[in-house]
C-alpha cells in the first residue's frame, strides 16, 4: 500500500463548525419566534440583508411600495402573528418609516425595525455619504429613534449573538418595536461566539400576590354588582382567554374598551358591548358606572378610551389588572403577573349571584327599505351580518372606527384599528400585513376615501401578492372626520379631496379584482353576496357612494354634539 494510500485511508477529523453570519443569526432568531416574512424596500445599504434573505430557507421577503406603507403592513402582520420584522435602508430609508414606528410603540406592537447602514470603514472615518445629513454622523438617526422603540443596538460580528436576542426578549415583553442598525459590510461577516447569560424573566412575588387577593377579596365581599372591562394590553398581552375565564367564573359582565375590541370574545354569552361613555351604548354605560366594582384588564385611560372623559370610572372602586402589576382602589402591588392573579381570583370563589343584564347591540337589526340611499344606520347593520367566524376586520382611522366599534364581531374575529396613533391611512397596508400572516382567513377592509388616498399603492401589494381580502371604501367626499371634529368652522376647503375612480384602481395597477359601485341598500345586499362569491379567487372592491357627504354612526354624531357644547361653555 503506497503512502498516499495510507494517508487517504486514515480518518480525517471532522470540519471545524463554522458560526452564521450576522444576516444568518438575524434571520435564524427571527424564524425561531415564528416570523415567516419580512416587509421592507431595497435600498444600497440592505442589499447584503436582502441578498442573504434571498437565499435562506423558512422567511420570504415582501416587497412594499415604500417604506410608510411597509411598515404598516408590518403593524398589521405584528397583531396577527405576535412579533413582526421591517427592514429599510440607512437614513432615507428609516426616516420614512419614522410614523410607522411611532404608531407600533404607541399601539403596543413589538416590531422589528432592521436598517442596513453604510459600510464600517465609511462610518469610521466619518465620509459624506448619500443617505445621510452630509456631516460624518452615522448614529442621528438610530439617537432619533430611541425615542420610539425600548431597544436599539448597532450589530457587528462581536455582539450579535447579545444584542439579537435581548432586543428580541424586549420586543416580546414590552410590547414595543426595537431597532437594529447592520453597517452592510458586517451582514455577512461571521459571529463571534460568545457564552450568553440568560436573562431572568419576570416573576410574580408572593407576598405581593397574596396581599393583592385579600385586598380584592374584602372588596368584592362588600359588592353586589360588578363589572368586567377588557382593554388593549389584555389583548396584546395574549390574556383573552384569561380573561373570558374570569368573566364566566365571577359571573360577571364584560365589557371593551374601543382600543381594546375583540381583546372579548363579542360572542361570549357575559359580552355586553364596547364601553364609550356618553357616545356609546347607553345600556353598557349604565351597567359599567353603576356598578359596584369595577374590574379592568389591561386598561390605558387615553382620551379615546374615555371618550373625551366622559366616561366615569371611579378609582376607589377600580381593580386595574395591568401585565406586571395590579392597582386596587389606590394601592398598587407591583410585580404581580396578571395571569397568577387571574388565576388566584378565579380560586377565591367569589360569584356574583345576579343574573346577567340583557343587552341590544347597536346594529343586530336589519334597517333601511331596499331602494333607499345607504346610510350609516343601514350599512352598518349589514356589515356586522355579513361577517363571519375568524374573520380578520382591518378598519381605518375616521368615521368607520366609530362606526365599526359598534359592531358585534363573530366568533374568533380579530379587529385590527389604529385607535391611539390614528394615522390616517394605516388601514390599507395594515390589511395587506394581515393577508399575508394569516393567508386562511378572510380579511375585510374599511376605509375611507380620503384615508386610501394616502396608501392606495398598497392596493398593489395586495395584487402582486395574490391577496384577497375584501375592500369597502366610503365615498364621502372628502375628510368627514375632520368635518365633525372641527366645531368652528364648516366648508373647509383643506377636508376636499379629488373625486377617484376607485372601482377602476385594480385595473390601473395592473390587476383584476371584482368591483361594484353601491347607491342603495339593494345595490349593497347583492354587492356583498356577489363578493363573498368572488373573494375565493380574486381581490374584491365595494365602493359606497352616500348621498349625504355629513352622514356619520350614531357615536360620532354624540360626539359633535359633546364638542359643541364644549365650545359653548368656552364662549
Amino acid at each position: 500500500m503506497t503512502l498516499l494510500a495510507k494517508k487517504t485511508d486514515k480518518k480525517q477529523p471532522p470540519p471545524a463548525a463554522t458560526s452564521p453570519t450576522v444576516g444568518q443569526y438575524l434571520f435564524d432568531c427571527l424564524k425561531a419566534e415564528g416570523v415567516t416574512e419580512i416587509f421592507g424596500i431595497p435600498g444600497d445599504y440592505n442589499f447584503s440583508l436582502l441578498d442573504t434573505l434571498e437565499q435562506y430557507e423558512g422567511i420570504q421577503f415582501v416587497n412594499g411600495r415604500n417604506e410608510l406603507g411597509a411598515g404598516y403592513a408590518s403593524d398589521g402582520y405584528g397583531r396577527i402573528r405576535g412579533l413582526s420584522a421591517l427592514i429599510t435602508t440607512f437614513g432615507v430609508g428609516e426616516m420614512s418609516a419614522c410614523n410607522t414606528i411611532a404608531g407600533a410603540n404607541s399601539e403596543y406592537v413589538p416590531l422589528i425595525h432592521i436598517v442596513g447602514a453604510p459600510k464600517s470603514t465609511d462610518q469610521q472615518a466619518h465620509k459624506l455619504m448619500h443617505h445621510t445629513l452630509l456631516n460624518g454622523d452615522f448614529d442621528v438617526f438610530r439617537q432619533m429613534y430611541t425615542h420610539l422603540c425600548a431597544y436599539t443596538a448597532v450589530l457587528t460580528p462581536e455582539n450579535a449573538e447579545q444584542e439579537i436576542p435581548t432586543a428580541l426578549r424586549i420586543a416580546k415583553r414590552t410590547r414595543k418595536p426595537v431597532y437594529l442598525m447592520a453597517a452592510i459590510d458586517l451582514v455577512t461577516k461571521p459571529i463571534v461566539k460568545r457564552t450568553v447569560p440568560e436573562e431572568k424573566q419576570a416573576a410574580t412575588s408572593q407576598p405581593a400576590l397574596e396581599a393583592a387577593v385579600q385586598h380584592i377579596r374584602r372588596l368584592l365581599n362588600g359588592t353586589s354588582s360588578v363589572v368586567l372591562l377588557s382593554d388593549i394590553l389584555a389583548l396584546r398581552c395574549g390574556l383573552r382567554d384569561y380573561v373570558q375565564q374570569l368573566a364566566l367564573r365571577l359571573n360577571v359582565p364584560a365589557a371593551s374598551l374601543l382600543l381594546g375590541k375583540s381583546g372579548f370574545d363579542e360572542r361570549h354569552p357575559n359580552y355586553i358591548g364596547v364601553y364609550g361613555g356618553a357616545f356609546g351604548s347607553g345600556q353598557v354605560r349604565t351597567i359599567v358606572e353603576s356598578a359596584d366594582c369595577i374590574i379592568a384588564v389591561g386598561m390605558v385611560w387615553t382620551d379615546i378610551n374615555s371618550a373625551n372623559e366622559t366616561a366615569k370610572l371611579d378609582r376607589l372602586r377600580l381593580i386595574d389588572i395591568q401585565p406586571e402589576f395590579v392597582r386596587v382602589g389606590e394601592t398598587m402591588y407591583e410585580r404581580v403577573m396578571a395571569t397568577d392573579l387571574i388565576a388566584a381570583l378565579n380560586a377565591i370563589g367569589w360569584r356574583q349571584s345576579a343574573a346577567l343584564p340583557q343587552v341590544a347591540f347597536p346594529y343586530d337589526a336589519i334597517t333601511g327599505e331596499p331602494d333607499q340611499s345607504i346610510r350609516a344606520a343601514s350599512y352598518y347593520p349589514r356589515f356586522q351580518r355579513m361577517l363571519k367566524d375568524k374573520d380578520i376586520v382591518v378598519v381605518e382611522t375616521g368615521t368607520f372606527a366609530y362606526g365599526m366599534s359598534q359592531v358585534r364581531l363573530p366568533a374568533g374575529a380579530d379587529y385590527i384599528c389604529q385607535q391611539g396613533w390614528q394615522s390616517i391611512g394605516y388601514a390599507t397596508p395594515a390589511a395587506f400585513g394581515a393577508c399575508i400572516a394569516a393567508p386562511n382567513r378572510r380579511v375585510l377592509l374599511f376605509t375611507g376615501d380620503g384615508s386610501l388616498q394616502l396608501t392606495v399603492q398598497e392596493i398593489s401589494t395586495m395584487l402582486d401578492n395574490r391577496c384577497r381580502p375584501i375592500l369597502f371604501i366610503l365615498n364621502n367626499s372628502g375628510y368627514t372626520i375632520e368635518k365633525y371634529l372641527n366645531v368652528y368652522t364648516s366648508d373647509q376647503q383643506y377636508n376636499q379631496i379629488p373625486s377617484w375612480r376607485y372601482t377602476l384602481l385594480a385595473e390601473a395597477f395592473g390587476g383584476q379584482a371584482f368591483t361594484a359601485r353601491v347607491r342603495t341598500n339593494r345595490e349593497l345586499d347583492d354587492a356583498i353576496a356577489a363578493a363573498e362569491q368572488a373573494q375565493m379567487s380574486r381581490l374584491c372592491i365595494i365602493e359606497l357612494i352616500v348621498s349625504d357627504p355629513i352622514d356619520a354612526p350614531d357615536y360620532l354624531i354624540r360626539l359633535r354634539k359633546h364638542l359643541e357644547e364644549q365650545r359653548r361653555l368656552m364662549g
